[in-house]
């Protein structure tokens, strides 16, 4: 993320933004419709375990018998506080929407009908006639020109300019769109500032890639993932065996003899107070949310993940591939060195060189200009005096160049290229140059050969720097048992070098299309789950086929379909961060399912004794808490079974703090600290909850 991210339209938000607060407060009252409580099934129990004691402490007033020893205020104030639970368990749930709609209502702000320039043939120069933006169809072809907004999405197919994209992405700084290649994609809402471009639109309206936005992060759209089902499903089981318990033990609430012969009634509003602090009703009320916000968190980071499975996906991926280029190294080569040929003085290569690169406007031919001026004090160079002509660099001939007066032709270029063409002029090509070639390429750099005329002159190494701190992360990647693939078009002892001073576990070398997809296909069959970013339409197979697939929002249209997640930066080391968020979505759905269950055994010791202790004497000595009375016990339970939710929504939006460490130590310091912490907490809470009712004399 760049410095520019405080502007981006994807906002952040406050957990106590009064802007979200007050929308969630009310939806938590419009949540306790029993058909959204059902979607539910631990915080359903909740519901009806509060209809249930409402309705016996009104007919309590009617039925006296239905009192239990306990007294109806008891009954009232049970009845409050499980009311108050499935209202903070709503109250999470919308807090995590209400800050996806949040993001989405900044999104929906973007859009705007505006009018368009609809060419009659796909061609600049043919007429147009305006229309507005949502009648334009996929396949029609507009024209945009300088201070135009781009209706719709669409590929450039003919003319370059320069596009402001802040709208979207919250970087300042205007990108280049031309017809042809990776960059051809705009995106509708976004303004050119120059020139013009010939767009063909790719989606109909409704489908823009805002509109898929907007979709995305809404919330309450979000469908359950595969991990989540599983853990609903597990919570259902322990909440049906505690179901089963209260069943069992519901003849005491008839009445039940003691060992003296007594009577003692156990009222069914304890039972269902028992049942309900002894299901997990703290994960239960936090699942939804912690989902939600997960999406929220990835898009906090300017990155659409198309669905909560590949959020959680990422947070289980155990292969990673980047892109050499922009990922590991910085993207933009180095002249570092000259590496004269036989006969040729270092300062005679720079010399040309230099000659060479003057109008090379590459970050690799100005670095060739610098180095020559740093060595050798080459300087003072006026195009205008030269009399030159300059040879720009093509895909067919692989070199630039210049012609001086006099008839000087200096060339330079990929080391095969310059071969080529200095023994088409009738000349040789130095074996020693050949294996300071090799020599080169061995230490991870590039070489650039220099020429003029028939003769060779030598080399430039051109370095790719590779990122400050890289090296570390993938460490730490390492030590959560993450292997990391290098992908990139360089051969294979360039690769190799790189490789070793980034310190990837592997690396393919010469990259195509169909080896990066068989790449991930053998990891695949391997049972790995795999994560790439791509950019490019050559990209789209292999994004398609990855676990987790990280579309550049500078790329082409089939490379965004083809992903499940859009980087609106497009920083392919983006990836790493994807993975660190998905990997907190687990920890902190694991962390509370891990303080859930505790806190139920917990609450186990406080509750059981309490509630029968008058039908067994025995129990008391299991009331290690030194609990007041029954009711006090069972109150204080109930109370700190609501207050907990409240208490852990903060850390349900904002996550667990995430840190590389490998699965045994992120389990021992999970069992430590919400294990542990789950078995402590509810013994502190419920004495202090006890105390302060007795101290009120409440109960």
């Amino acid at each position: 993320m760049t410095t520019q991210q405080s502007q981006t339209q994807v906002s952040t938000f406050s957990l106590l933004d009064p802007s979200l607060v007050k929308p969630a407060l009310l939806q938590s009252f419009a949540k306790l419709d029993p058909r959204v409580q059902w979607r539910n099934p631990v915080m359903f129990v909740v519901f009806a375990g509060s209809l249930l004691t409402s309705l016996l402490w009104l007919l309590s007033w009617r039925l006296p018998e239905l009192v239990g020893s306990e007294g109806r205020g008891f009954m009232l104030a049970i009845s409050l506080w499980l009311w108050f639970t499935v209202l903070f368990a709503n109250f999470a749930e919308a807090m995590a929407e209400g800050r996806s709609k949040a993001q989405a209502a900044s999104l929906r702000g973007l859009k705007s009908k505006t009018w368009a320039k609809k060419l009659a043939q796909p061609v600049h120069g043919s007429s147009w006639h305006p229309v507005q933006s949502d009648e334009l169809r996929k396949d029609h072809v507009v024209l945009v020109e300088a201070g135009d907004l781009i209706p719709l999405d669409g590929d450039v197919i003919e003319g370059v300019a320069s596009v402001d994209e802040s709208a979207i992405t919250g970087e300042s700084a205007p990108v280049i769109r031309e017809s042809g290649g990776d960059f051809s994609s705009v995106t509708g809402g976004t303004r050119v500032l120059s020139d013009w471009l010939v767009v063909r639109i790719s989606v109909n309206p409704g489908e823009s890639f805002l509109d898929r936005m907007i979709s995305m992060v809404e919330g309450a759209r979000r469908q359950k993932t595969p991990n989540e089902i599983a853990l609903t499903i597990l919570l259902v089981a322990l909440t049906l065996v505690f179901l089963v318990v209260t069943v069992t033990l519901l003849p005491f609430s008839i009445f039940s003899v003691s060992a003296a012969g007594a009577g003692t009634v156990v009222s069914i509003t304890a039972l269902v107070a028992l049942l309900i602090c002894l299901i997990p009703t703290t994960i239960g009320g936090l699942l939804s949310a912690i989902g939600v916000a997960g999406m929220s968190r990835m898009m906090q980071a300017n990155v659409i993940a198309t669905s909560g499975r590949a959020v959680e996906a990422a947070g289980d991926v155990d292969v990673l591939m980047l892109d050499k280029t922009g990922t590991i190294t910085l993207g933009n080569r180095q002249a570092s060195a000259f590496v004269p040929a036989p006969g040729v003085s270092e300062q005679q290569l720079a010399d040309a060189a230099q000659l060479s690169s003057l109008a090379d406007e590459t970050p690799e031919g100005r670095s060739i200009v610098v180095l020559a001026k740093t060595r050798f004090n080459l300087r003072e160079r006026e195009m205008g005096t030269l009399d030159a002509q300059f040879v720009p660099f093509t895909a067919q001939t692989r070199m630039s160049g210049v012609d001086l007066a006099g008839g000087r032709q200096i060339r330079k270029g990929a080391g095969d290229a310059i071969r080529r063409y200095v023994e088409s002029l009738g000349g040789s090509f130095p074996k020693e140059l050949s294996a300071a070639i090799d020599d080169i390429a061995r230490r991870g750099s590039t070489p650039l050969v220099v020429a003029e005329g028939s003769r060779a002159l030598g080399a430039v190494e051109l370095k790719d720097i590779v990122k400050g701190g890289i090296k570390e992360r993938f460490a730490e990647l390492r030590r959560m048992g993450i292997k990391t693939v290098m992908i990139t078009g360089d051969n294979k002892l360039t690769a190799a070098a790189i490789a070793a001073e980034a310190g990837v576990d592997d690396f393919l070398a010469e990259a195509t299309p169909e080896a990066k997809l068989q790449l991930i296909r053998d990891y695949q069959g391997e049972g790995r789950l795999v994560a790439m970013t791509g950019d490019g339409t050559n990209d789209a197979p292999a994004l398609a086929q990855a676990d987790v697939a990280v579309a550049m929002n500078t790329g082409t249209q089939a490379a965004k379909e083809a992903g499940n997640m859009v980087d609106l930066d497009s920083n392919p080391t983006k990836l790493l961060e994807i993975v660190e968020t998905g990997k907190q979505l687990l920890m902190t759905r694991g962390s509370l399912t891990t303080f859930s269950i505790a806190n139920d055994v917990a609450k186990y010791f406080a509750i059981i004794p309490a509630m029968f202790v008058g039908v067994y004497p025995q129990l008391s000595a299991l009331n290690v808490m030194g609990l007041h009375s029954p009711s006090s016990a069972i109150l204080s339970a109930v109370i700190f079974n609501a207050l907990i939710i409240i208490a852990l929504i903060p850390l349900a939006l904002r996550g667990v703090p995430y840190r590389a460490i490998g699965a045994a130590a992120l389990l021992r310091r999970n069992l430590a600290i919400y294990g542990l912490g789950g078995l402590i907490v509810p013994f502190i809470g419920i004495k202090i909850i006890d105390l302060i009712l007795v101290g009120l004399r409440l109960v």
